[in-house]
């Protein structure tokens, strides 16, 4: 039995229903006492959460940005990438999507185990190609007879984007992507058996005029070893990463030698305007410390340490008699 979420607009639809006239609660709750079942697809085996898939979105939604900006680099012209959806099928329902002549970029990602494809629209592929040769960007389809330089160039392209790859992954696990093959035909493309799950990633691609789409297709077996770091709990764990020595002692010897103003407070007193105005020559203002009284060490205008006065070496200096701990001797 499996129990399904109505949006709110199916909500809204079923009340306005209900309102109408047109559909009787009665029977809807005859329904409900009904046991619901759902043709469930082996073919089609959902073997990642909404969780898993979701981590994968942010992977792919950060990787969308660097190659958009490694390609306008690279390309010199107008680039935007976007993360349009990210789906789980079986591979065969993936090759069946795929145009019957394209770009495919085969990539190891040591240490994990199996390969992953990044399918490039040959529009997209082309215009990348008229760039890197000079050209304006046009998206010509001329993919089933590439020559054997724009074969080299186009790997070369590709082959330099690996990084992004690298870096976007990087926050789940290390890896080593390397482009192992460049194929135009798909049908040449077995890397899984047909009803193995994979998870399509379909990326938004826009250079200059021309749009399209780019697939990155991931097995199962890429992602098993890590499927328990795409989850949520992964993501909101804090790494507790050890203290770099040379940098604390670099950080702790700066400090020691910034320079900070201290002052002794010989006293406090309030006065009147009108006292203030009138003050003359030999006037004498009563401070609040007695002479007994040790004064208050202030560091930066924050009062540190009691201190009594005296004189070192022909300077007025005072001594340190203990911590200031909030407060004065009057327990204000």
């Amino acid at each position: 039995m499996v129990d399904e979420v109505l949006s709110q607009n199916e909500i809204d639809a079923l009340l306005s229903a209900i309102t109408s006239g047109e559909m009787d609660a009665e029977e809807l709750k005859k329904e409900d006492k009904e046991k619901k079942v759902r043709v469930y697809d082996f073919k089609r085996a959902l073997r990642f959460s909404k969780d898993q898939i979701r981590s994968i979105s942010r992977i792919h939604e950060n990787y969308a940005r660097l190659l958009t900006t490694f390609f306008s680099a690279q390309l010199r012209t107008y680039i935007n990438i976007t993360v349009a959806s990210v789906d789980q099928i079986p591979y065969e329902e993936f090759i069946r999507s795929v145009p019957k002549m394209t770009i495919l970029n085969t990539y190891s990602v040591e240490p994990l185990e199996g390969r992953l494809v990044m399918e490039v629209n040959p529009n997209i592929a082309y215009a990348m190609l008229d760039r890197t040769l000079g050209g304006m960007g046009s998206g010509v389809n001329k993919v089933e007879n590439l020559t054997e330089i724009e074969t080299i160039l186009m790997t070369q392209l590709f082959e330099k984007a690996i990084t992004n790859l690298q870096e976007a992954w990087a926050t789940i696990v290390d890896i080593d992507p390397v482009l192992e093959d460049f194929e135009v035909n798909p049908q040449f493309l077995q890397m899984v058996s047909p009803n193995e799950t994979v998870v399509v990633v379909s990326l938004n691609t826009t250079i200059g005029e021309e749009s399209g789409m780019i697939n990155i297709c991931i097995p199962h077996i890429v992602l098993e070893p890590i499927i328990s770091k795409l989850s949520v709990h992964y993501w909101m764990q804090t790494s507790s990463k050890e203290r770099d020595v040379d940098a604390y002692e670099k950080l702790t010897k700066n400090l020691q030698q910034a320079q900070i103003e201290v002052k002794a407070l010989l006293g406090e007193s309030t006065i009147s305007i009108e006292q203030f105005l009138n003050l003359n020559k030999d006037d004498v203002i009563g401070l609040d410390n007695t002479i007994e009284s040790p004064l208050i060490l202030a560091v930066n205008d924050a009062p540190k340490f009691y201190v009594q006065p005296g004189k070192y070496k022909n300077k007025m200096s005072v001594q340190i008699m203990e911590e200031f701990k909030g407060g004065n001797e009057h327990g204000e």
